[in-house]
């Protein structure tokens, strides 16, 4: 089974629960290895039919 509309990746996901926490996920990062990481990296986008 696979999803064919509206597909969302992890990325998406965390960004959602992310922003239902009220934190903005491209301004989260964390030190790991000498540089800075994003939760979501360089994707992710909220997942707006969740949120009703």
């Amino acid at each position: 089974m696979k999803a064919v509309d509206k597909i969302a990746d992890f990325h998406d996901f965390y960004a959602t629960v992310l922003h239902l926490a009220g934190i903005h996920h491209e301004k989260l990062t964390f030190r790991q290895g000498g540089r800075d990481n994003r939760l979501t990296d360089v994707h992710g986008n909220v997942i707006q039919g969740v949120i009703a």
